[in-house]
């Protein structure tokens, strides 16, 4: 009697899962870059602000001149006028030094991400918005959804809404170079260099009060970042931004 082997006729269709790249390996590298780096820079911001919580307009400003406006907490010195009659630790030292280093790894880290994302045409194929995209009635969905905080569509996972583009387009265009901008102007080496892009924002002072404004506006980016990645899955956004990838069944076939 003879072996025999009984292959089947029809192989039993099962559910399989398809690996989608979600992000490139660049994209996260400078996402998490710019993350630590962001936290970075606004812990040491906070120290910075504390030992002056002044603001003022134009190129001078000091504890014996008018504020533009203040910020009601105490100093952590104690020549600076603010109304409590105790002084917070002074940690201004290191604080500034920390602010400067990491504004440069978020600036060499920006230009990698700027370059990549032209040549892989990352910002036309991913941000840009498309055509029927770019509309009013589009916008209005997404702008309704978003003060809903509705969980964003299977559609949505592998790709950004309408409002996802504009605000990523205007923090990566507008918000971080003027971050960028108003902060090395505060600099007397780019001051002294460059004195026609410090005097255009009205001076140092005025670009520190700037400064102040773009900070709290990427903040509060960050902070709506945090809540929606939360509403359309952490587990799976987090897993698709360190690994690249995340996992989808397929239909049966």
């Amino acid at each position: 009697m003879s072996d025999s082997t009984c292959v089947p006729s029809s192989v039993t269709a099962v559910p399989v899962a398809k690996v989608i790249a979600r992000h490139s390996a660049l994209v996260r590298v400078t996402h998490w870059i710019t993350t630590l780096c962001f936290f970075a820079l606004l812990v040491s911001g906070v120290e910075i602000v504390i030992s002056h919580p002044r603001f003022y307009w134009g190129e001078t400003g000091n504890d014996l001149t008018p504020t533009l406006f203040k910020l009601p907490i105490p100093a952590s010195r104690t020549l600076v006028p603010t109304g409590y009659g105790y002084v917070l630790p002074d940690q201004n030292g290191w604080s500034r030094y920390l602010h400067f280093q990491a504004a440069w790894v978020v600036v060499f880290t920006g230009l990698l991400y700027l370059i990549s994302g032209v040549l892989t045409k990352h910002f036309s194929k991913n941000l840009l918005p498309q055509g029927a995209d770019f509309s009013w009635r589009e916008f209005s969905i997404s702008i309704t959804k978003h003060l809903r905080f509705e969980r964003p569509s299977r559609a949505e996972t592998w790709s950004y809404n309408l409002i996802q583009r504009l605000a990523y387009l205007f923090v990566i265009f507008v918000l971080f170079p003027l971050v960028i901008w108003t902060g090395v102007a505060m600099s007397p080496a780019f001051v002294s260099a460059f004195p026609a892009t410090v005097n255009v924002l009205g001076g140092q002072q005025s670009a520190r009060t700037l400064h102040f404004f773009v900070s709290v506006a990427l903040l509060l980016f960050l902070i709506v970042h945090v809540v929606m990645v939360c509403l359309a899955g952490f587990k799976s956004r987090m897993r698709a931004m360190i690994t690249g990838r995340a996992a989808t069944p397929l239909e049966r076939t």
